[in-house]
């Protein structure tokens, strides 16, 4: 009945993260602040009611006379010690959607002297109830507040897994922005906290995990044993990756990372080694889940850069460009079209699989690729980069789009855009005028002495040719105007189909013909991805042999 109950609670956590991680937060963070005073008020009731002297615990000399006396049972006990942290790698994870001041803040005002007055208040409960161990934390409640805090229990139960699952979708977030996830649904639930996500896929595959875990363990017993090991885990990789960015990025003095890792890593390391020895008793689930999700990041990661060095080498070279827009049987239509790519300089091969087969080109042509870069944000003014497809003629751009991997792609993605376009035909026109005058100037200096007629009528000229270029640009730019107003734009979608080539070895073919692709057929495409309008979306087929 108990783990039955627990699914249903379980089922409905799940279901209310649609809602978004502030209005989740708004409705759980008064019922987390009443438990922590509650636990802490509770324990100071305990410590004054029953021992006192039982503050001396904090001492840490109590350890190693622990140690000392219980040997090999103080080192197993430690799997079950570190239970009483559980909760502080949350904090890891959810950087993403508070500040580090407000962790702080909150740390050491409510969260530690909360848990070091219940911790406290329970030993002294058992100094005077020494049998009540099992069920310390429900016994050393005051009888009056025992069903409160029964329910309030409950509800901080439930709350702990918020954090784990609002740090999950943050991790996800982050991975599938550096190519290293299978492309996922990404929905943004603040406007003004961007880190705030929630990934439908993830969600109710976290939901059914949890729902199997707990329909199978159905005791706390090795369920925290599973746990445990995750929990160190997270911890222990956190602190190693600490120690590279102390090395890498901060220059650290190397006497106080050594001090670092003598300490923090040898605690650390000791709690590992001490839940490792119940791995049989429950604490290999993460492994194993850890296991399977590795695999699919490898699989997904390795063959989206085979993909891209795939285009890289066979990308259209400018000469063939050329060749195929002024090919006589090649049809220019109204309308402006966007041809997605990964590649942020080079034509793809795919374009010319188009050309050939489809013998028309729309009058604007603009190549997208949207990029993910290693930053928290890009700024909006440094977010679309464009560069012409020589010549002129051709009126073909290619544009990068970048996105740091907390930033949220603008709803107005198609406007915004034709705005920056337009805004680069001017500066484009701007530059070219400021290089023509400097040349001019320079030509001038030598010749203004002795030849006054020639120097009028090099001023003519370049007069004549500003001209040209302030015409030519008012006409690209309603060109677009019109493009985008009267006939819409196209977005046309590559559909690449990855095959292991024939030479390839066995785990090759294993890997791109079963794994990835299987992989690719039950994800979402790209379009659902980027939020493609169906009615003006072109799919464009082409195979890969790898």
């Amino acid at each position: 009945m108990i783990a039955g109950i627990s699914i249903v609670i379980l089922v409905f956590l799940f279901m209310i993260q649609r809602f978004g991680t502030s209005k989740v937060g708004y409705t759980f963070a008064p019922i987390l602040s009443l438990w922590f005073i509650l636990i802490g008020g509770i324990g100071f009731y305990n410590i004054i009611k029953h021992d006192t002297t039982v503050l001396k615990a904090i001492n840490p000399i109590y350890i190693v006379e622990y140690f000392i006396r219980n040997k090999k049972d103080a080192w197993v006990s430690l799997g079950g010690v570190v239970l009483c942290t559980t909760g502080g790698e949350a904090l890891f994870a959810d950087v993403g959607h508070f500040s580090v001041r407000s962790i702080q803040v909150s740390m050491c005002s409510m969260v530690y002297p909360a848990l070091i007055l219940a911790y406290t208040g329970q030993s002294a409960y058992l100094r005077q109830h020494p049998d009540s161990a099992s069920d310390a934390f429900f016994k050393s409640v005051p009888g009056p507040m025992y069903w409160p805090m029964f329910v309030v229990s409950i509800l901080a139960s439930v709350i702990a897994s918020q954090a784990m699952i609002s740090g999950t979708f943050s991790v996800v977030h982050q991975s599938l922005s550096l190519g290293c996830f299978p492309r996922v649904k990404v929905v943004h639930t603040s406007a003004n906290h961007e880190g705030q996500v929630y990934i439908p896929e993830i969600n109710y595959f976290l939901m059914l995990a949890c729902v199997g875990v707990t329909s199978g363990f159905k005791t706390t017993v090795k369920i925290g044993n599973a746990y445990g090991i995750a929990v160190v885990f997270v911890m222990t990789l956190t602190s190693a990756l600490l120690v590279l960015i102390m090395i890498m990025i901060w220059k650290t003095n190397i006497f106080l990372i050594i001090l670092y890792v003598v300490t923090i890593g040898f605690v650390e390391l000791m709690y590992l080694s001490s839940v490792l020895y119940k791995f049989t008793l429950g604490g290999y689930l993460p492994l194993a889940f850890s296991a399977f999700l590795m695999t699919v990041m490898y699989v997904w990661n390795n063959v989206y850069r085979r993909k891209y060095h795939y285009e890289l080498d066979h990308m259209i070279s400018p000469a063939r460009l050329t060749e195929i827009f002024t090919n006589k049987n090649m049809s220019r239509i109204p309308g402006l079209a966007m041809f997605y790519s990964e590649l942020v300089q080079g034509i793809p091969p795919i374009f010319e699989h188009y050309v050939s087969n489809v013998p028309a080109l729309h009058s604007i042509i603009v190549f997208v690729s949207m990029k993910s870069l290693h930053v928290n944000k890009v700024p909006a003014e440094e977010r679309y980069f464009f560069r012409r497809v020589e010549p002129r003629t051709l009126f073909a751009f290619q544009c990068a789009v970048r996105y740091g991997y907390n930033d949220v792609r603008e709803v107005a993605f198609e406007e915004t855009l034709i705005t920056r376009l337009k805004e680069f035909i001017q500066e484009e026109t701007w530059m070219q005028i400021q290089t023509l005058s400097i040349g001019g100037n320079m030509t001038e200096s030598g010749r203004e002495s002795d030849r006054e007629i020639e120097h009028n009528e090099i001023s003519k000229a370049k007069r004549a040719k500003e001209e040209k270029l302030r015409e030519i640009m008012e006409q690209e730019i309603e060109q677009v105007e019109k493009a985008w107003e009267e006939v819409g734009i196209v977005h046309l979608i590559g559909q690449n189909e990855v095959i292991a080539s024939k030479e390839s070895n066995v785990m090759k073919r294993i890997l791109v013909d079963y794994a990835y692709n299987l992989l690719r057929r039950n994800l979402r495409q790209s379009e659902a991805v980027f939020d493609i309008p169906h009615k003006r979306m072109l799919k464009v087929g082409m195979t890969y042999q790898l």
